[in-house]
């Protein structure tokens, strides 16, 4: 039951196999058996889950049921939760319990999900690895001695580990494509707009967007049924029609336009790796798609250009956190400039402070058009590389990362080293383009991603490619040992 996909848990709950009560407890049972080896949760929300679950199965029985209800599934726990503690995996939110849902919440609480807890991250989002979590590293499940990735490493490691069979995550450079890449995960970041952006804790405001981490590409169009759509409490959202994500994923792929771009096949990127995507490849054109060599000449700028627009959003947006209305405050201050001091001085890790520092900096007096205009300016080259290329293919692929997972410590002394790490997926989050990464083999034992990226809210199209992909081939089904 336990490691069965969303789609096939909705088919045993329409089938009378087991309840949502019945399945709900075997996850939380099963959280409290084995995520000591992971640290994939902060909070395990065990009494709202069974509350919602007994709430799912009385929906059921009275034939009002959607294709949600009754799944248990695990949220990023940057995502306000009424009720619940949401850290944003911060000291600085440790004590923050929300008076309010996001709408992402929100619409899978109406949709009859049950939520089994609130999953680790990076600090405010702020990582590659899950190791600037104030409640430690979450570890994968492939192997413990490495990371899961970032920043949603909580809710990779906690569905390939079979404690969750789905999550949200949010990605701003990566972070849900990254951890979907190095746990053997599929995981979709949409077009800028598509998910509400209400409720879920700002890092970089222009960048964020919430999104799918499950098993398949059919349990994330499912879930992404649930997230899509306008939000009138968020003014970026975008006002367009919403399809049925699980209509058209067996549609053929023949006449599929696949482009290649020779700046994701670089040097950067591991020998053994860069062939595993060339096999995945291989195996689009037997489905029926052609293959064209295209270039991204800009993909090298988009590291710096991102280093210096998402700190500097952050710095604006992480300016709320000043121990006076919520959160962390320290003990005695003297006054207020010694509050706001020793305050975010204290409840602010190493790497978020890092990057307030940074981004403050670039906008200060004399720099600002030095560094975050040019960023900018640089940003709308990335994008136009995009509308170029897209202009005559239909989905770009290439590696989802430049290697597989890596050990935990290995490069948290380099901050930059662990920023080339997203050199294949912060374009997209620069241009507001829709990308998932889906698994296509494993180096060394550690899982590797296939990235796909289409474009502006073509994720149906995208669903379609990654599910046919996976009729075809079983790494999407591979399991850590033991599980």
């Amino acid at each position: 039951m336990l490691n069965k996909t969303l789609a096939e848990l909705a088919k045993g709950l329409d089938q009378g196999e087991f309840s949502s009560v019945e399945l709900t407890q075997a996850y939380l049972e099963r959280i409290k058996r084995e995520d000591s080896k992971y640290n994939s949760f902060i909070t395990v929300t065990e009494e709202l889950a069974l509350t919602q679950a007994t709430a799912a199965d009385e929906t059921r029985a009275a034939g009002n049921a959607t294709s949600m209800t009754g799944l248990p599934i695990a949220h990023k726990d940057i995502f306000c939760t009424q009720g619940v503690r949401t850290s944003a995996g911060s000291k600085m939110l440790d004590n923050f319990v929300s008076p309010y849902d996001a709408t992402v919440i929100r619409q899978f609480n109406a949709a009859g999900a049950v939520t089994l807890g609130k999953t680790n991250m990076d600090e405010f989002a702020m990582g590659s690895s899950n190791e600037s979590s104030f409640y430690g590293p979450s570890r994968n499940p492939w192997n413990t001695d490495h990371v899961p990735g970032g920043s949603s490493g909580g809710s990779a490691a906690a569905i390939a580990a079979g404690l969750a069979p789905a999550a949200t995550g949010t990605d701003t450079g990566g972070s849900i494509r990254q951890p979907a890449a190095f746990c053997n995960l599929t995981g979709l970041k949409p077009t800028y707009g598509r998910v509400s952006r209400y409720g879920m804790i700002a890092y970089a405001s222009s960048l964020d967007q919430g999104g799918p981490m499950a098993q398949t590409a059919e349990d994330a169009a499912m879930m992404m049924n649930v997230m899509a759509g306008l939000d009138p409490l968020d003014s970026t959202s975008a006002d367009r029609q919403v399809p049925d994500y699980t209509a058209k994923l067996d549609a053929p792929l023949t006449g599929l336009k696949i482009g290649l771009p020779k700046e994701f096949l670089s040097a950067n990127l591991n020998p053994e790796m860069a062939t595993l995507i060339h096999a995945a490849v291989k195996e689009y054109e037997a489905l029926g798609a052609t293959v064209t060599e295209v270039s991204l000449p800009n993909t090298a700028l988009s590291v710096p250009a991102y280093y210096i627009i998402a700190p500097a959003e952050a710095s604006s947006n992480l300016s709320r956190f000043d121990g006076v209305r919520y959160g962390y405050r320290c003990e005695d201050p003297k006054n207020l400039e010694d509050m706001y001091k020793r305050t975010r001085g204290e409840g602010f890790g190493t790497e978020v402070k890092r990057r307030i520092m940074v981004g403050t900096y670039a906008l200060s007096e004399g720099f600002y058009d030095a560094y975050y205009k040019k960023a900018q300016q640089i940003r709308r080259l990335i994008q136009e590389d995009f509308v170029r290329v897209l202009s005559e293919v239909d989905v770009i692929m290439g590696p989802t990362t430049p290697t597989p997972a890596f050990k935990l410590g290995e490069k948290t002394s380099d901050p930059v080293e662990m920023y080339m790490e997203d050199i294949f997926t912060l374009s997209l989050n620069l241009a507001g383009l829709p990308g998932m990464s889906i698994p296509c083999g494993m180096n060394n034992g550690l899982p590797v991603g296939l990235q796909i990226i289409g474009n502006y809210f073509a994720e149906e199209k995208l669903l379609n490619v990654a599910h046919k992909f996976q009729q075809a081939t079983d790494w999407h089904t591979l399991k850590p040992a033991g599980l």
